[in-house]
Order: structure tokens, then C-alpha cells, then sequence
């Protein structure tokens, strides 16, 4: 018999409102004994079928959902329509995927599938599980996405803390087939890149920043561009493309600026230069040299990882914008990306608000931004809407 897990009273709305994660202060009790990654129903207090999902006693996430009917099993036929849904949004509506190309085939909670994430870089996939329930099914999910999308290889990459977070126990390295040990060179919009599977930030390339590089680089013809946590060049060689006077690159990993050198070389751009360095040292030297640049982007990595990392985060943000605004020239452009889910849009519009007093500085912010169509937002989960892409113009 499917073990229930009871909800409290009146905590049942969000779940019958299809919001995925059952936190742990939500339930009541829990009748039966689930082992952990065991499918489990959950009920409402007053004793009412909810919705179907994976537990696990070691995550704060206690219950994942995944259907809002009895009648569906979580077996291979639920995983194999799941997956379909998701690649037919990359292929018929998008357009995104394809060979040569890179683009995320599933978005964890954004495909009804939490836990899951696959991206697809040219002839490879790489999966990350970020939840317990969901590797354990890698048996079923793994033949599924060779049948489906007939890849060469699979790699797998796991998550930062993500063994403490859920008792996962998973190691970087091949799943399926054969992995390239070099760099994939994949292509976005006419540009180059390299993308090493196994090595740097998620799963080696930031694909959530795909439709933003390119709406950036519409401003950068003839200016002076600093690209601030560069990563491997995305930001700064779409500018580059698009006609920069000059390009300059910033990132504390040694490795991503190797990689962001390569990428340089392989499309043929003069106008760029990266260098390694921390990033904040970097632009308070920049400014102390008297430098001056048209259009800034800072895109750090995720400051706040909790909640209680809120304000920290935002002390974070604070210097670095007002170290960008010190290098803007007037009539400049300034790009603020955020990472952070804890992080919202206000908050950064808030805080460039107070920049703007304190630097003598006139803001207006042009285009609000979030992460590409293939990082689709699902209604039922506003966390999954968490990447924030503000363009500005500062006089």
C-alpha cells in the first residue's frame, strides 16, 4: 500500500495549486513507513486526495510532486510523456536544439520534473539530480533520454552541497556512452564557444543567459565594454560581434579566463582581453586608474544561498554597483544580473534607486529581463522564475 503523508490544516492550497515541494513543517504525519525516494500520496487534513510524489526524510523538501491524479503511476510511461512535453518545447516551439547548438531539454520543476536537469551541448547530454527520488530512477531516466534524444555520451555533474541537501551521494563523471575529455565547441547566434563538460560553473556554459547576451550586445556598438564575472566570454563576445570599441573581461577562475582566451581565438576577435583577477579589486584598481567604459555588465555568481544570506548578499551588490557606476561614462549602459531566487527584482531596483543618490547618478532602467525560453517559468512554482537581468541607462 502507497504510504500518505497528512498534510496540516489549511496547508493544503499551495499543493492543490500544483506548487511542487511539500516542506516538512507542512505535514501532519505521515501513515506508513516510506523509505526514502519512495513513491507517497499526500492528503489534506480533512483527508482528501492531493497530488503524487517522491519522499525523502533527509531533505527540508520532504515530498516532491509530480501528478495531481490518482490514476497516474510514476513509472516509465509517466517519465517517457514528461520528457517528450519538455523536448518538443526545445524543437517545435523553440527551435532551440538541434546539432552544433547548446539548450537546456529540461528545467527540473519548469518540465514537471524537480530534480532533473539535462543539458544538451552539440552530440552530449549532461544530467545533474538534484533530488533523491529522481536519481535513484536513473535506471528509467537515462535509456529514456538515449532513446529520445540518441546522444553520443552522457555526463553527469552534481550540484554544490547538494549531497547534504538531500542525502545524495553522486560523483562527476560519465553515465552513458563517450564523453570527449576536450572542450565541445557549440554555436549561439553565429558565435563560438567551448563548453568543457566536465569542468566550471553548472553544467560547463551559462544557458540561462542566451536570449540576455544577445539583448545586450544591441547596445555595445562603439563603446568600451567591461564584462564583470566573464566566465568564458558569453556577455563579452557578443559585444565583441556586435561591434564594441573595446572589450574587457574580468573573472576570479583562472580556468574560465584559459577557456574565455580560447574563445576569443576561435571566432577571430581583436578587440577583446581578459584578465584574472577578483573582480572587486579589479574595478576599484580600474577606477583608481581613471578608466572609463560605456556599458557594464556584472553577472556574479549566486551571493545568497539562504535566507539568512539576504542582507550580505545585498551588501554584495551594493559595492559592486557602485563601483560600476563610478567607471560609467554618461550616457552609459549598466547590465545588473542576479542569480540569487532569494534575491528579487525590487530588491535590485530598490537598491539602484539608493546608488543613484549616493553616486549623483541618473538611472533609468530600460529592459527587466529573466533567464531564456528554455528555462521555462512554471506558474505553479515562482521559484522557478529566478534569474533577474536589469538594463539600465545611467547619465
Amino acid at each position: 500500500m502507497t504510504a500518505r503523508i497528512i498534510l496540516r490544516p489549511r496547508r493544503a492550497r499551495p499543493f492543490f495549486g500544483h506548487h511542487p515541494w511539500v516542506y516538512a513543517g507542512a505535514i501532519a504525519d505521515v501513515i506508513g513507513e516510506p523509505a526514502d525516494g519512495e513513491v507517497v500520496d499526500l492528503y489534506s487534513h480533512a483527508g482528501n486526495f492531493v497530488a503524487r510524489g517522491l519522499y525523502n526524510s533527509r531533505s527540508k523538501i520532504r515530498v516532491r510532486l509530480y501528478t495531481w491524479s490518482a490514476e497516474v503511476a510514476l513509472d516509465a510511461a509517466f517519465f517517457r510523456q514528461r520528457l517528450e512535453r519538455a523536448f518538443r518545447l526545445r524543437h517545435e516551439v523553440l527551435g532551440r536544439a538541434g546539432p552544433g547548438r547548446a539548450c537546456r531539454m529540461v528545467f527540473s520543476e519548469g518540465d514537471g520534473l524537480s530534480g532533473l536537469t539535462v543539458d544538451q551541448y552539440d552530440r552530449w547530454l549532461v544530467v545533474q539530480f538534484t533530488a533523491l527520488g529522481m536519481a535513484q530512477r536513473s535506471d528509467v531516466l537515462i535509456p529514456l533520454l538515449v532513446e529520445l534524444l540518441q546522444p553520443e555520451g552522457i555526463y553527469l555533474r552534481t550540484e554544490r552541497g547538494i549531497g547534504q541537501l538531500e542525502g545524495l551521494e553522486l560523483r562527476d563523471g560519465p553515465l552513458w556512452g563517450q564523453v570527449p575529455s576536450e572542450p565541445v565547441p557549440i554555436d549561439e547566434d553565429g558565435i563560438r564557444f567551448l563548453v568543457h563538460l566536465g569542468e566550471g560553473q553548472k553544467t560547463g556554459f551559462y544557458l540561462d543567459q542566451h536570449a540576455n547576451r544577445c539583448a545586450v550586445s544591441r547596445f555595445a556598438a562603439g563603446r568600451r565594454v567591461l564584462d564583470a564575472f566573464c566566465y568564458t566570454g558569453g556577455f563579452g563576445l557578443h559585444a565583441a560581434k556586435a561591434g564594441a570599441q573595446a572589450v574587457v573581461g574580468v573573472d576570479g577562475s583562472a580556468a574560465a579566463v584559459e577557456l574565455a582566451q580560447a574563445n576569443r581565438r576561435l571566432n577571430g576577435f581583436e578587440s577583446l582581453s581578459f584578465v584574472h583577477a577578483n573582480v572587486f579589486d579589479c574595478l576599484q584598481a580600474l577606477e583608481g586608474a581613471g578608466e572609463r567604459f560605456g556599458l557594464i555588465v556584472l553577472d556574479p555568481p549566486k551571493f545568497a544561498r539562504a535566507r539568512n544570506a539576504v542582507e550580505e548578499a545585498l551588501r554584495g551588490y551594493r559595492r559592486l554597483q557602485s563601483l560600476a557606476l563610478r567607471l560609467l561614462e554618461s550616457e552609459a549602459i549598466l547590465v545588473t544580473c542576479c542569480c540569487s531566487g532569494l534575491i528579487t527584482t525590487l530588491m535590485l531596483e530598490d537598491l539602484l534607486a539608493q546608488l543613484a543618490v549616493e553616486e549623483g547618478r541618473e538611472i533609468q532602467i530600460l529592459q527587466r529581463r529573466g533567464q531564456a525560453s528554455d528555462h521555462p517559468v512554471s506558474v505553479s512554482c515562482p521559484e522557478t522564475n529566478y534569474l533577474k537581468c536589469l538594463i539600465s541607462r545611467v547619465t
